[in-house]
């Protein structure tokens, strides 16, 4: 098992594997994009699984498949099959768009893979479209509903976005009304392409309750994992859940258990953090396993405490767009 060196341990690998994306959502980069990696700089497909064979014996039971958008790479369902027989790794889970995951739905269901997060930030086509810079509404929804109804664990992270989109916070979670899914509303956080600075945002998790609750005074708190970054909720009657993930409050930093790779190599052990090590060239050289275990232990056992702490010391951090960190 991997423990940090404020004891917390760390059993959760949010690994991206591009940073890659067909939308250009416009709180996470330009509207003309980024200088996206070339592909020598990206972990090929045998190097990930390799990567996930090492993290899986070091303690890591769980991975979660992220970009960019993952399912722009056309290999990532070779990835998927070989982690899904990779002894010790319980929780296989995914997060996308859900603009390119419509074909692979019935394969990923084969495979055992239930677990999806969904990034939607709005239920209003004009928003979406606006928010995304893209017309994708009508095969995101439909992708989104039939991964509901066929069984998938199907997570809405909604990001609220002052000015944007908090007009469809409580539509949104009308659709915990009618279907088993659960909506998260995102505090916005700092990573992103052209956005404003976080001073002068103003959804906060409170303020995302508070509006519910206008709505709906008698929902009420689930338990929730000690690792959840996630307070959960039910509205009396719904068949579905909702969240709020305080992503720039920060209240869960004291039971973090995740690590995160980037799509380049990058071991990043808090948003808030620059990376502690690149893994991409010891992954290229040879004593790939012991070299990589050696770097991760190192990496983990030199994790701020907090993410204000992190934010503190790595202040120019914040250039950085999440496609690049690994959402």
């Amino acid at each position: 098992m991997l423990v940090d060196n404020h004891n917390r341990e760390i059993n959760y690998l949010r690994l991206a594997v591009t940073d890659r994306c067909n939308l250009r959502c416009n709180y996470c980069m330009p509207e003309e994009g980024i200088n996206f990696a070339k592909n020598d700089k990206l972990f090929t497909i045998d190097e990930l699984v390799k990567l996930s064979e090492i993290v899986v014996s070091q303690g890591i039971d769980k991975i979660r498949i992220t970009g960019g958008e993952p399912f722009v790479r056309k290999d990532l369902m070779v990835l998927l099959r070989s982690l899904s027989k990779l002894d010790g790794l319980n929780d296989i889970s995914v997060t996308t768009n859900a603009t390119l995951i419509g074909p692979h739905i019935d394969e990923l269901k084969e495979l055992g893979i239930k677990n999806i997060n969904v990034s939607m930030d709005a239920i209003n086509r004009e928003t979406f479209e606006r928010i995304t810079r893209r017309d994708h509404y009508d095969v995101v929804y439909n992708n989104m509903i039939r991964l509901i109804t066929e069984g998938f664990n199907v997570r809405i992270n909604f990001i609220a976005l002052e000015g944007q989109n908090t007009d469809d916070i409580l539509p949104m979670l009308e659709l915990t009304k009618h279907y088993n899914v659960s909506v998260r509303y995102l505090e916005e956080m700092p990573f992103n392409g052209g956005s404003k600075e976080f001073q002068t945002i103003k959804w906060d998790f409170k303020t995302i309750l508070e509006h519910i609750r206008s709505e709906h005074p008698d929902y009420y708190k689930l338990e929730s994992p000690k690792t959840s970054t996630s307070m959960n909720y039910k509205i009396p009657g719904f068949k579905g859940t909702f969240g709020v993930i305080p992503s720039f409050s920060r209240t869960f930093c004291g039971s973090c258990n995740r690590l995160r790779i980037s799509a380049t190599g990058d071991v990043i052990t808090c948003l808030y953090a620059k990376a502690s090590v690149n893994l991409r060239d010891i992954m290229r050289a040879d004593d790939v396993e012991e070299n990589i275990k050696k770097e991760i232990l190192k990496a983990v056992g030199s994790r701020a405490k907090t993410g204000f702490e992190a934010q503190e010391k790595y202040k120019d951090v914040f250039s950085n767009s999440m496609t690049s960190i690994g959402g």
